[in-house]
């Protein structure tokens, strides 16, 4: 715990100007960033009698190491340059909104030749035209359902409509007019574009021409006496009709606004919005965040503008946004969105009416979504803390463990051998820092020695990225560097493990399975560890404790691969699954938690997520390993010509058996290859015959068997019943 006052500014330093400033941790990882009119009032507040502040302020002062600042010339650019700090930074200590689920939009794909109606998540693409968010996907699907009726736009995906057109017969859609059909050219591109953009304009509010237009279309038909032409137009208008009515009229002057509500308590807050367009209800969203610094209502609100419109322009941010607090200053929250928007944005408090009227109805929304999140959350803030502090006793630790790391070990029968670790930072779970790893330094099943090698890997990284930020003072401890130096490469793994590591006196294994790109991508890729100017680097933030699934063996060996390392630092503890056991390096007797303890449920809980991380990437691997070939192994051999070799010869099993001039008659095959790919399979071995577990069919992968993935029907698996492999399966 740093005392602010070791890096307080000297008097005068500050500039009494607009800015931006970040404090930063020990590790010069960013914690905290926020903006202020004048950069010398709001830092001086900061470090005053630490008595006098808020708790969670104080925490986030002690936690600093240092404080840094940048001009701006005014307050809309403090802004801006707030909102991209914080989603460059992610800092620990800002208010960060939770999307509960990610929100679905109707969307319709005018950057297309053939526009298509589809659900889509996620980011916005361009060309795209987005309607929503709706609350379910479900909801989307009835709306279209009832205006494909009216509107036959194309709704299926590439492959189906690249399908139709080649056999010349549309899908069951085309059939029943629901589909214009443009794969067989029942509609030239440019009348359907014209369709999509009728499907637009309606969605988008424009209904009450296009259903007078319907309507006198229905009454010239009933006056010719084309009764059936009316009465399709009849059903037309009352499909519309009820499409309509599931987005209610609100607002009577066909406003377009955002109406943002905010529930909070002394933890916690949440944040509902309802998007009004054209005096309708066409959206609805709704955030929940923890205050882990000292906010007001207003700062609240200024935070979900920014997570709503950081990204957006022009139309997607409305002319009226109605809020039940103002930002202070509320003039470069309003200058911005202007800005964004390139016209003027009404930023108020709907203090009478109809708007009013509304904005409590979305109040009362984020009333019921606070209470429910309270209710679902496996713990809040206070349970979170208990939870860190019960471990903490426990363990004899000096102080709660705020950043865990987890490591589990898992294979099928010793093969397919990885590991994962899992990170919970203040007792939730931190998916972007989860790392999984290849066991490379031998072959066979030995949990231990695994334990060790992911261990030493993880952590030679992490010493590693100590050593190039100069964090060590000259004359330490040599078996430290020496450790972080025994034939790494900046970006790669050194051949692993307490054997095999050059550099310890033992040749690496000539048996370890070589390295695979993707796994190394997966060790050193990863958004939250921050370089020195706070930016993401690798394995360089340590954690407080270290958990590793499983008993007093594993526990030994990720002390011992710590230990060798030089490490000393960082408390190690063991969950066994038998007896949910704690246990503690070179302890006989295992610490047992009272089985109602929030400490235990915690660890549980981390437990828990580092074997599912784990056995996920062993049954990818698996998956892969099934689907492999012996062309696979053809130095030179590109998936094109593989493809013409199979394509060719029917299977693998032909051409194994096929002479060095009937594979060159392959095109694009040479006699140099042909020798090269007979050579290759007359050394591989042809595996066992596998058995398709929906059929029970006895299955020759080199007959053509289809690609499969794990846990999928069809997928080829060993010999024994499903709960023989499970047990087999860790």
């Amino acid at each position: 715990m740093a005392d602010p006052s070791s890096y307080r500014p000297r008097p005068g330093e500050i500039p009494d100007s607009p800015g931006v400033y970040r404090f930063r941790d020990e590790h010069r990882r960013v914690i905290y960033v926020g903006k202020a009119k004048s950069l010398r009032q709001r830092l001086a507040n900061y470090f005053q009698d630490l008595a006098n502040l808020h708790p969670r302020t104080r925490t986030m002062v002690t936690t600093a190491a240092s404080v840094e600042w940048t001009v701006v010339s005014t307050e809309v650019e403090a802004l801006q340059l707030e909102y991209s700090w914080i989603k460059e930074y992610d800092p620990r200590f800002n208010v960060k909104y939770r999307d509960d689920k990610s929100y679905p939009y109707l969307a319709v794909t005018m950057n297309e030749e053939f526009p298509r109606v589809q659900v889509m998540r996620g980011h916005k693409k361009k060309g795209v035209r987005y309607f929503g968010p709706y609350g379910h996907a479900w909801a989307i699907r009835d709306t279209v359902d009832l205006l494909l009726r009216v509107f036959p736009v194309r709704t299926c995906s590439a492959g189906v409509f690249k399908n139709a057109a080649r056999t010349g017969r549309p899908c069951l859609l085309g059939y029943i007019g629901k589909c214009s059909a443009p794969c067989v050219e029942r509609i030239s591109a440019e009348d359907h574009q014209e369709l999509a953009e009728e499907f637009c304009d309606f969605m988008a509010g424009r209904t009450g021409t296009y259903l007078r237009r319907l309507e006198r279309k229905m009454g010239e038909a009933a006056e010719d006496m084309e009764y059936e032409r009316a009465a399709r137009l009849r059903d037309d208008i009352g499909a519309l009709r009820k499409a309509m009515e599931k987005s209610a009229v609100v607002l009577a002057d066909a406003t377009d606004a955002d109406l943002i509500a905010v529930a909070e308590d002394e933890l916690e807050a949440a944040v509902q919005i309802f998007h009004v367009r054209g005096g309708r209800v066409r959206g609805q969203r709704g955030w929940v965040t923890d205050k882990v610094e000292e906010i007001t209502t207003g700062a609240l609100v200024e935070h979900a503008l920014q997570q709503l419109y950081g990204e957006e322009s022009g139309d997607a941010v409305p002319k009226e946004v109605l809020v039940p607090a103002l930002p202070e200053p509320v003039e470069p929250v309003q200058q911005w969105l202007t800005d964004r928007r390139g016209s003027g944005v009404s930023l108020r408090i709907p203090q009478r009416g109809d708007k009013k009227a509304l904005m409590e109805t979305v109040q009362r929304n984020a009333q019921q979504a606070l209470v429910l999140h309270k209710t679902k959350r496996a713990s809040d803030l206070t349970t979170r803390s208990r939870a860190l502090e019960e471990i903490a006793d426990a363990l004899d630790l000096d102080s709660a463990p705020l950043r865990i790391e987890c490591y589990d070990i898992s294979h099928l029968q010793g093969d397919d051998v990885v590991a994962s670790m899992v990170v919970f930072e203040d007792g939730l779970a931190r998916k972007s820092e989860y790392r999984r790893f290849q066991i490379k330094g031998f072959r066979g099943q030995d949990d231990v020695r695994s334990m060790h090698e992911v261990i030493t890997r993880r952590f030679r990284r992490y010493l590693a990225e100590k050593e190039r930020t100069g964090e060590w003072a000259d004359g330490e401890d040599d078996g430290a560097t020496t450790a972080t130096t025994d034939g790494e490469t900046p970006g790669h793994d050194a051949a692993p493990g307490n054997d095999t590591a050059p550099g310890n006196g033992t040749a690496p294994d000539p048996h370890a399975t070589p390295r695979d790109a993707a796994d190394d991508l997966a060790l050193t890729d990863g958004p939250a560890l921050k370089d020195d100017d706070g930016r993401p680097k690798r394995f360089a933030y340590p954690p407080q404790l270290v958990v590793v699934d499983g008993g007093q063996p594993q526990v030994a060996a990720a002390q011992r691969a710590l230990d060798e390392l030089g490490i000393d630092d960082i408390a190690v503890c063991g969950l066994a699954k038998r007896l949910e056991e704690v246990w503690l390096p070179r302890e006989d007797d295992p610490v047992v938690l009272p089985r109602t303890s929030e400490g235990l449920y915690l660890l549980q809980r981390v437990r828990d997520e580092a074997h599912r991380f784990a056995i996920t990437y062993q049954r990818t691997k698996r998956a892969k390993r099934f689907r492999s070939s012996p062309l696979d192994e053809v130095p030179g051999l590109g998936e094109t010509r593989k493809q013409a070799l199979i394509k060719h010869f029917g299977s693998v099993k032909k051409l194994r058996s096929a002479t060095i001039d009937q594979i060159c008659e392959v095109p694009g095959i040479g006699r140099k290859t042909a020798e090269t790919v007979a050579v290759a399979l007359a050394r591989a071995t042809p595996a066992a015959p596998a058995v398709n577990t929906a059929t029970g069919e006895i299955m020759d992968d080199e007959d053509g068997a289809p690609e499969t993935t794990a846990d999928a029907p069809g997928e080829p698996v060993s010999a024994g019943t499903p709960d023989e492999r499970r047990g087999q399966e860790r």
